[in-house]
This record gives structure tokens, sequence and C-alpha cells, in this order.
């Protein structure tokens, strides 16, 4: 399953390409399966319809933890590290893991949750969520865990789709330091999901939370009621494992589904070889479970290869911005994962944080989220890996479940803000607007994948037209990934970023639909369009143009500003709040009423030399006004 060399890699790749269903059928069999699968792959991109290791049956969770017991069952499975340093960390060994997971699976049993039941995770970055997740996973329940930055709206909206009939939430939450109050969150968004029955609490902050009788129940005490005897639910391969949802450009979050089989074998396979992973080795990714990074490099991937991951609860700059360093320095981390974003922002602070800690225990540098400027890899690479770390900057999606392009650390030779080459079993491709393939290097375009890797979303839950409209229909016969790509001369992939109307902000996919939703929202918007410009820290940041009744943009503006700000937390979570707001008294729009956005992201980028042919414009002249009020 591991590849050492790059004449391995250029062998696999071939192979992978030649002969796939031989390639997946090989690495699949390096895990256990109940009972093997009779054909190795169904598809087609029309419908769509995706199946990988048709008939196998399995359970990851005894992939992820079972397997484990003999071996290694008093190495580390999970290290914590909480949000104050001076609070004690835990550490699970796989035996403890296995426990504690086999527990909790008894408790959602006593709750009512059976095989095929959706359960919504809002839950701080504890042990727990990890617990919960794999418990889920045990019995056959489909987790849906939301990222705890979201909105009682934004909760309510995912569990109303996919209809979950428990919520597991914590009173509350650390987070730097602020204290988000989780389970007020959770029941305000409750008032309008009839489908949930059990709400599980467990404690945290010890924040006074309002307890339902009949509905809430602690978590502490349903574990005192159950033992740790829980057989694992044989699953198919083609079973729901989890749905996550992501940002669309049109308004309403869709929920991607990855299944059992496939999700476990890309997720183990890409995590073994992108990070070269190591026996004994401390992975640390600093994402949060709530996003698929969390899921496939925090839980799944490290957790099927047996390695010791790392769950961090707080923020890279708490309680001062040498938090990453003190945490690869206290538990001598070797693989290091995290995003442009965080890189970008410890940047500014200088390097007496980074040169007061022992960083000589890395090996393996990450970035994923977004692709990485140059200015922050070199820093990345000078100041943190010393020159002696490989780089991997991860391209990938919610959607594809697992890493598809990126170098092999070590073993891809590796150039500043390309994701290089892609992985075994993906195989990529350049389009024009009309779907014909740009052949050749030294060439860009639109990036699509002509064939399924085991990794793939299979549906957008309850959706499956939305599922073929968003990722299928633009390109028949191809999956198309929403970005612009460019291949330099070597066959080099540098991701180049939406092509779509979703933003990427410190590595969250944002609708712009979604955005101006919530803003129109707000008692006194007349109609909003969003856009993302270049941002410092952020990578994009949210350019809100607003039309508001009467004058808002006079002495009132600072207030409406903070009215709508607060409308945008409440709605969709903190995450989505514009950085600029500029009153506006009309939108450049065609004739036929679509508002052209390309010339509102010239002049939120500062580019108003060349705004292109306006003469098409409903009504020309305010262009010249928002130029000239332009932040």
């Amino acid at each position: 399953m591991r590849i050492r060399t790059f004449d391995e890699y250029q062998t696999a790749y071939q192979k992978s390409v030649d002969d796939p269903e031989e390639f997946w059928a090989e690495i699949a069999q390096n895990f256990q399966w109940r009972k093997p699968w009779t054909k190795t792959l169904q598809w087609n991109f029309t419908e769509p319809s995706v199946k990988w290791f048709i008939g196998g049956k399995l359970n990851i969770t005894e992939n992820c933890l079972d397997r484990h017991l003999a071996e290694r069952g008093d190495q580390p499975a999970i290290i914590w590290e909480p949000n104050d340093p001076n609070e004690a960390g835990v550490t699970l060994t796989y035996r403890m893991l296995f426990d504690q997971v086999c527990r909790f699976a008894n408790v959602l049993k006593r709750n009512g949750v059976v095989k095929g039941d959706r359960v919504c995770i809002y839950l701080p970055m504890v042990p727990e969520l990890a617990i919960a997740v794999l418990a889920c996973a045990r019995i056959g329940a489909v987790h849906s865990v939301v990222f705890g930055g979201f909105s009682a709206q934004s909760i309510a909206d995912r569990i109303n789709d996919a209809q979950c009939k428990v919520v597991v939430t914590a009173d509350g939450a650390y987070r730097g330091n602020k204290e988000i109050p989780l389970k007020s969150t959770v029941d305000d968004a409750l008032i309008g999901c009839p489908s949930v029955q059990k709400v599980i609490v467990m404690t945290r902050t010890r924040t006074p939370v309002s307890m339902l009788k009949g509905r809430d129940v602690w978590w502490e005490q349903e574990v005192k009621q159950v033992t740790a005897d829980c057989p694992a639910e044989e699953m198919d391969a083609e079973d729901m494992l989890f749905i996550l949802y992501t940002s669309g450009s049109t308004g309403k979050p869709k929920g991607v589904v990855h299944t059992c089989g496939g999700y476990m074998v890309y997720a183990a396979y890409t995590f073994q070889n992108v990070f070269q992973y190591e026996p004994g080795q401390i992975h640390f990714c600093t994402a949060d479970i709530g996003w698929i990074t969390g899921h496939s490099y925090i839980v799944y991937g490290p957790l099927a290869c047996g390695a010791t991951s790392i769950i961090f609860e707080g923020v890279p700059t708490y309680p001062d911005y040498g938090r990453f360093w003190d945490i690869v320095d206290k538990y001598k981390v070797n693989i290091l994962y995290t995003a442009p974003t965080a890189i970008r922002s410890l940047m500014g602070f200088g390097l007496e944080k980074v040169d007061n800690h022992d960083l000589s225990s890395l090996d393996v540098l990450g970035s994923v989220g977004e692709p990485i400027n140059e200015e922050a890899w070199h820093w990345y690479d000078d100041h943190i890996g010393k020159n002696r770390c490989p780089i991997v900057d991860t391209w990938w999606q919610t959607e594809t479940g697992g890493i598809l392009i990126s170098p092999i650390a070590g073993i891809t030779k590796t150039k500043p803000t390309y994701a290089t080459l892609p992985l075994p079993g993906v195989q990529p491709i350049l389009v024009d607007e009309n779907g014909k393939e740009i052949e050749g290097n030294g060439v860009s375009g639109n990036l699509c994948m002509k064939f399924p890797w085991p990794g793939i979303l299979r549906t957008t839950y309850g959706d499956h037209e939305r599922c073929r409209q968003t990722y299928f229909a633009t390109y028949p016969g191809l999956y198309f990934t929403g970005d612009g790509c460019l291949r330099d001369e070597d066959g080099y992939y540098r991701i180049t970023g939406r092509v779509d109307d979703v933003l990427n902000v410190s590595g969250h996919r944002i609708g712009t639909a979604e955005v101006e939703n919530a803003i129109n929202m707000h008692t006194g918007v007349v109609e909003s369009a969003v856009v993302g410009y270049p941002h410092d820290i952020k990578g994009q940041g949210i350019y809100a143009y607003v039309i508001t009744e009467g004058d808002a943009g006079g002495h009132d503006a600072e207030l409406t500003k903070r009215d709508i700000l607060a409308t945008v937390s409440r709605v969709i979570g903190p995450i989505a709040k514009p950085d600029k707001i500029q009153f506006v008294s009309g939108l450049p729009k065609t004739r036929s009423g679509k508002i052209m956005r390309r010339i509102l992201r010239k002049i939120a980028e500062g580019d108003t030399s060349n705004l292109g042919d306006t003469t098409t414009l409903l009504d020309p002249a305010v262009v010249d006004e928002i130029k000239a009020g332009a932040l």
C-alpha cells in the first residue's frame, strides 16, 4: 500500500489508470472485510451512479479499532490537547478508545438509534467528538457533524434536511478566550425540528443549561447505564457512513454523502502515502472534525492506519501565538497538517515564539483548505520545517472524501503554490467552457475528473438530482470540481480558485447566495450582491454591496453595518460575516436583470481600470457611483 520512491509512484499511477479495478482491489485487501466484494467497480457519470466493492461487507470501526487491539492496544490512538494549556490533556490508547466507542454506541442504542438513523453531532473539539462519530459508525447510524461555529438556523437546516433523530451536543465549548453556549444554540434550533427525539449532552464548560424532561439526557449519566460490549453492525460497502454539509452556489447547503467501503479505503490509502506515515509517528491535523479534513485526517484515515492523532480544542493564537509550536514541542509531533490561513496569521507575529520551541521532531508539513501562496510556503519551509521537511500542498474537497492532487512527502519534487501531481487512481482533465479537453502542458482550464476514485461522493442527501446538476451536468461524462486550474510545463497542477459563486474564506467554502440570502433577511435591506476579494490572512475576504431602504449610507451607516453583521452571524454563523459592506443605490444589472458580478469583483479587488463593456447594463451610471464609493 505504501509508495516509497518516485518510480514506484509512476508505476502505481500507470497501473491505476490501466487497470483501476485491479489496482484498488489489491489495496482494499489490506483491510478487514466480513465478506469479500463480488465486483470492484460499477459506474457511470450520467445518472450519476458510482459503486465500489459491490457486495463487500465490513464495519469501518473494526478497521479503525478492533483489528489494532492485539498489536497496539496500549498505543495512543488519540491525544487531546485542551484549549487552556494549564488544563490536563487526555491520551486514549486504542483499547481505551475502543471501550469508550462501544459504550457510547450502546448509549445511542439505548436512546432509540438504529442502523440507518441520522445523528447530528454538534460538539467542541474534545475526544467525545471522535467517540460519537465512531459510535455512530459502529451501529450503522449515519453521522452528520455540524461545525461548532454555526448558528441555530444553520443547525436546524441540517437537522431537517437529514431528518436527524438524535442530537449529540455539549453544554458549551471553549475557543480561545471565548465560551460558546452550544446547548442553548441547539435548543433554539430544535424549536423547528420535529424529527429530533433525544438530545445527549456532555459536560464541558459547566454552563447552566435547560434540560427538557423526556428529551434531554446527560452523556455522563447515560454511559453508566451501559456496558462496553457492542458488536459492530455489518455494513454493506455502499451503505451510508456520513453526511457532511457544504456550501454551494445556491442558497441551501448540500448534504454530501460518503459510504463505508470506498471512503475507508481511500482515506487510509491517501493518509499513508501523502504523509508517508511510519508506525509510531505523531500526526497533528489542526482542522476541526466538523469539516471533511477532520473526518478523513484526524479520525478515519489515521485510525485505519493505526496512527496516533492529536485533537486540539483551541486556536493557534491562544493564549499566545506560539500555541502550535508548544504542541509540536510537547508531543514531538512528526506530521503537521494545517491551513494557509493559520500560517499567514502566524507569520505576522514574527519568529520569537517559533525560535523558542524545539521543532526538530517534524518530518512532514502539510497544507489544506486553499492553495498556499508563495510567501507563506517559503515561511513554512524556512522557519517551521527548517528546509528539511517536505511540504505537501494538498488539493481536495468535501465531495472527494480524500486528497486527489498532492506531492507525496519526500518523493514528489515540490514547487511552491503547486499541488503538483494526481495521486494513483485520480484522472484529472482540463476542459474549456464548452467541455472540450485542453491537452498538453502550459495550459489552464476548468478542472474535472474523468474516472471515479473510491472516495468520490455518491449523492447529495435526499436530492440526487442536485448532485447530478452540481457535479456531473456541466460537462457530460465528467465530474466537475468547480475549480479553475493551471497545468505547467512539467505537468504540475496549480489550483487557481473557484469558477462558480463559491468563496474560499480561510479554507471554508461559503456560497455567495447563502450570504446574500442572510443579508437580505435584515430589515431595511432591499437587495445585496456578494463577491470575494484578495485578503492577506483569509485568502479571500467577503465584500458585500448592499441596497437599503432610505439613506443607510448616511449617519446611521455604522449602526446598519453592525446590524447586518449580527444578522449574518445569526443566520449562518460568524464565519460568513462580510469583511466589507458598501452601501449602494443600485447594482450593475443586465437588461434581463442579471447582476454583473464580474464588475463588482473587479471593483472589490481595486482593479477599476478595466471593467470591460458596461454599455449593455440597464444603468451604466451605477458603476461610476460604486467605483467612487469603493472601500
